[in-house]
């Protein structure tokens, strides 16, 4: 049985670049146990992140946890870096690992799309100064608007 993340090629991609991170984390020791723990959990972050998102059902919670995935595929390459000026890790290496970090990054940002910000279009209700309609918060007759500096003010007459 293949449960729906699985069949996900970016899913797929970051559990290669995971058992990547296994391999060269077995060897860094000392002074590189930090970033050596710090990029084992910011990998793993990656397809955890990527199955739970993609499990849940409203799209602002799809996207948020994709975001979260691709935040960590962006703090992995960072974490190359520091290994790579710490001479723990080869550049030539760490370069065609950036490039697939890059794409698994661009494949959360199509996957989740950017942005998920819950909004209303504008639409024009009536009068633009002043729309007394049912879902206004105070009654036209008590109240009479005022225009200001920075837009409308309620005062009693």
């Amino acid at each position: 049985m293949t449960l729906g993340h699985e069949k996900l090629d970016v899913y797929r991609l970051s559990i290669g670049y995971v058992a990547w991170v296994y391999k060269k984390a077995d060897s860094l020791r000392g002074i590189h146990r930090h970033a050596r723990d710090q990029w084992l959990r910011a990998s793993q972050s990656i397809p955890l992140n990527i199955a739970e998102g993609n499990g849940k059902t409203a799209e602002a919670d799809r996207r948020r946890y994709f975001e979260i995935a691709r935040g960590s595929a962006l703090e992995c390459a960072a974490i190359q870096d520091v290994l790579m000026i710490g001479e723990a890790l080869d550049g030539k290496e760490s370069q065609e690992r950036k490039i697939e970090l890059d794409r698994i990054a661009a494949m959360l940002s199509r996957l989740g799309g950017r942005g998920y910000r819950v909004r209303e279009d504008t639409e024009s209700y009536g009068h633009p100064e002043f729309d007394p309609g049912p879902d206004s918060d105070f009654d036209p007759d008590e109240l009479k608007p005022i225009k200001s500096g920075q837009g409308t003010v309620n005062r009693r007459p």
